[in-house]
């Protein structure tokens, strides 16, 4: 298969993509722990909730209006970051929400061109007033994610300290290397986070 070149190098506040297929291991935790201590210290975060299931989104305290923006917008509609961020009441910390509407979108999306998972996420790309993009993404290797890593500057995987969290983790690094190769060659591996640490166990 040919490999694609990687996305256009254009300036952009850096992205990271929290990442695990498995459920469960505290992505979205972790997503509005870091960005909420991050924007208490100055740094202006844009969160974006890829996860249909926005646990993100009302994690955050956000309460989207009907008929406001979502990362539905972005992905399927293909609009930018700068105009779908919304303010949060944490000041400093801005908001794509999520939509339930993305739980299809793999169907919805099916049979689009070989670089279409890079295009999805590409107005994450544009240059905005932040300087952090967190971007939360479902339990799933499915085209969300991809289109997510296809785009981001590193990727953070939380992993659970139990036994069964490794079964799944290598074939997460297989998709990152995969997404490498393809779609994104600049994409780091930020680091492994574990999390739900039981200091009573010898694991």
């Amino acid at each position: 298969m040919k490999h694609l070149p990687g996305p256009p190098q254009t300036p952009h506040a850096p992205i990271i993509v929290c990442a695990n297929q498995k459920g469960g291991v505290g992505k979205t935790t972790t997503v509005v722990n870091l960005a909420a201590e991050l924007a208490h210290h100055g740094v202006r975060v844009l969160v974006v909730d890829l996860d249909p299931q926005r646990n993100l989104t009302s994690g955050i305290g956000y309460a989207p209006v009907d008929g406001a923006p979502t990362a539905y917008d972005l992905l399927v509609h293909r609009r930018s970051a700068a105009d779908l961020a919304q303010e949060t009441n944490v000041e400093g910390l801005s908001i794509i929400p999520g939509s339930a509407d993305l739980a299809g979108i793999d169907l919805e999306l099916a049979g689009g061109d070989p670089s279409g998972s890079r295009q999805l996420a590409a107005g994450l790309r544009t240059p905005g007033p932040v300087d952090l993009v967190l971007v939360d993404t479902p339990p799933s290797l499915g085209l969300v994610t991809v289109s997510a890593l296809a785009v981001a500057d590193a990727v953070l995987v939380p992993v659970q300290c139990e036994y069964y969290a490794l079964e799944g983790l290598s074939q997460l690094m297989a998709t990152i290397q995969l997404v490498r190769e393809r779609l994104n060659p600049s994409l780091k591996l930020n680091g492994l986070l574990l999390t739900m640490l039981d200091p009573r166990t010898k694991l």
